[in-house]
């Protein structure tokens, strides 16, 4: 992003960002202090990274941090890289073809469309958020947003796959159904939260002109669009300014993980989280301490079936990541600026996600 802050002589004109929010002065970026959370964890990180390779195994703390954090980063970079390019590409897009692309909010049509998109983006989680708010700033209504993240941390094509490899098609197939539903119903109900007043409205909400063409701008644009290597290099520089906040809490995540794997303990998986009420919520609670990114909450929840019979509790698994991630609650109040948004994601999904889990195992434990 250019700094729109006129450093220029009187009576040169000032280079005004349109989409910048009212509330905020465009200066605010130059003012800002280092972000002492983000550098430290990044530091720890990338000395785990680098202790990994210079040592040999063991069982002592640091390894197993350092053995965490490669695990963590071979997953996550593939996913995290895409989502970098489509945030820079997502940058270039006016906000009329992103909204006509996934439908005006607060309609029943709108929601669907976001809902779909997140199930067919093939991202992880973490490359998914990346995507979902952007969208957020382009204009998305606050329920589009939700249901395309929820809908989104491990249904992609790969792991779909993977899923099915693990626990057979049938499951796989209830699985991505359920998951739609949960990811429907929040948006559904964000979108009259936020209609009502009780959420803060997005800032950046955009309504399509009536006399807009969309075929005829997304071919204006494809015509005029400049692909050159300096254009390209410009997407993707702003693709990682635009995922700024979410490096910072996924590089928190990965600290904590490799802290928890190294201190807690890890045993009798299958009594502790079991088909019962008890494993139920023992496994929300697991899925909320320890951030997995999609392509490890895979195997682990297919475990949950095959070694511990818990159908609900692997549904739960996969489910709890979208509703108690950390990650997302923080990266959602650091874009919404607000507290009251992001901690109602886990107040409409964990309900849901419990009760369906419930369900799950009442009717086909065993």
């Amino acid at each position: 992003m250019s700094n729109c802050c006129n450093t220029d002589k009187p009576g040169k004109p000032i280079n005004t960002n349109t989409e910048q929010s009212a509330k905020s002065s465009c200066c605010d970026s130059d003012k800002q202090s280092i972000d002492w959370l983000m550098w430290g964890s990044a530091i720890f990180v990338l000395i785990a990274f680098v202790g990994y390779w210079l040592q040999s195994p063991s069982e002592r703390w640091y390894y197993t941090v350092s053995a965490t954090t490669v695990e963590m980063l071979d997953a996550m970079w593939i996913g995290m890289a895409f989502g970098v390019l489509i945030v820079g590409w997502l940058n270039r897009l006016p906000k009329d073809v992103v909204i006509a692309t996934i439908g005006k909010g607060h309609t029943v049509s709108g929601l669907f469309r976001a809902t779909m998109a997140g199930l067919l983006f093939d991202l992880c989680n973490h490359g998914i958020l990346m995507v979902g708010m952007k969208l957020y700033e382009r204009g998305a209504s606050l329920g589009q947003v939700m249901a395309f993240i929820i809908a989104s941390p491990w249904n992609s094509f790969t792991l779909t796959f993977i899923l099915i490899g693990l626990i057979g098609l049938k499951w796989t197939l209830v699985f991505i159904a359920l998951s739609l539903v949960v990811a429907w119903i929040s948006g559904y109900i964000f979108d009259r939260l936020e209609k009502s007043g009780k959420l803060p409205k997005n800032p950046h909400a955009h309504e399509l002109a009536d006399d807009f063409n969309f075929k005829q701008t997304l071919k204006v644009l494809t015509k005029n669009a400049d692909y050159s290597p300096k254009a390209l290099i410009n997407m993707i520089i702003n693709g990682f300014k635009g995922s700024r906040m979410v490096f910072r809490w996924v590089a928190v995540g990965i600290v904590l993980v490799g802290l928890i794997r190294a201190f807690v303990p890890e045993d009798s998986f299958a009594t502790w989280f079991g088909a019962t009420a008890g494993g139920l919520l023992l496994t929300l609670l697991a899925a909320t301490i320890i951030e997995v990114c999609s392509e490890g909450s895979t195997p682990i929840a297919a475990d949950l079936i095959t070694r511990a019979s818990a159908p609900g509790n692997s549904f739960t698994f996969l489910m709890a990541g979208a509703s108690t991630d950390y990650t997302e609650i923080m990266v959602l109040k650091d874009t919404t600026k607000s507290w009251k948004i992001a901690l109602f994601l886990p107040l409409i999904t964990v309900p849901q996600v419990l009760l369906i889990g419930w369900i799950l195992n009442t009717g086909f434990a065993g």
